[in-house]
């Protein structure tokens, strides 16, 4: 039987969310920042602090632009805002492909700098032994297959995956090998529905979702995406449950303008000298 993750304050780890395999799905969500991280962490069961952020607050095309001191600085301020989600940190493109030597020390310097749970990294059977060997030091990984975001440029656009049977068996090799390296849980992206499904099944670890199956074990988006906050072409998986970008705009727009007819600060938005305590309240 599933053990249901705590409700109290302790934070969630990645043993307890391995064990939720076929329980209440798990529910996810990415966080950059420290304000986000509180909001969020009373609601989640984990933070992925994606490498996504190269692309939604710094404006890169795509996740390459992501390095580890990005990862790193990001980290630290989603561990500052949260007290109960499990949060990982992904491990972006060029510090564990290499060898496993790099990908151990890369994924020490992410934990040790920020306090995090766990990394993750993408791959299949190509990645199984880096996984294995970030495990074996005592490091919890999670696994990415399916759509993956940092190969988009050698394979010429974000496609997705599992059209054919010949991929989905390729996915399912995946999917066992990230299981049998060790990891904790695996990301499907991008893929067909029925593949991901499939795939959720045959394996024994958690399956978080995103544009794959409402199979999975869990369900992840990008936070911007979800908030509305996305200012291009938001992705087919995604479903905004707020609009921020038209609140925003809205309130950019109110503010203007009552600064250019003078009407902000008003009195209440400034320091008369009044105050009886002998100084204006801050």
């Amino acid at each position: 039987m599933a053990t249901e993750l705590p409700t109290t304050d302790s934070r969630i780890s990645p043993s307890l969310i391995r064990q939720r395999k076929g329980g209440t799905p798990l529910v996810c969500l990415t966080a950059y920042t420290y304000p986000v991280a509180r909001l969020l962490d009373p609601h989640v069961d984990l933070l992925l602090v994606g490498d996504s952020v190269a692309m939604v607050l710094h404006g890169h095309q795509t996740t390459l632009g992501a390095s580890i001191e990005m990862m790193v600085a990001h980290g630290q301020a989603v561990m500052r805002g949260s007290a109960r989600a499990c949060v990982v940190v992904d491990m972006p493109a060029g510090t564990y492909e290499d060898s496993a030597a790099q990908a151990v020390g890369s994924a020490r310097r992410i934990v040790d700098e920020t306090g995090c749970q766990a990394v993750k990294l993408e791959g299949g059977v190509d990645m199984a032994g880096r996984i294995a060997a970030i495990v074996a030091n005592g490091i919890p990984v999670m696994g990415h297959i399916g759509l993956l975001p940092q190969s988009v440029e050698k394979e010429g656009g974000y496609k997705i995956k599992g059209r054919t049977d010949e991929n989905v068996a390729a996915l399912v090799a995946d999917a066992l090998a990230v299981e049998k390296a060790g990891a904790f849980s695996v990301v499907i992206e991008g893929t067909i529905e029925a593949a991901a499904a499939d795939i959720t099944r045959r394996i024994a670890i958690p399956t978080i979702g995103i544009g794959a199956s409402p199979d999975c074990d869990g369900q992840i988006l990008v936070i911007d995406d979800m908030v509305g906050l996305t200012v291009d072409r938001v992705p087919k998986f995604v479903k905004e449950y707020a609009h921020l970008r038209s609140v925003i705009a809205h309130a950019a727009e109110q503010y203007a303008s009552e600064v250019r007819n003078r009407t902000f600060p008003g009195p209440a938005h400034v320091f008369s000298g009044s105050n009886t305590n002998g100084g204006d309240d801050a």
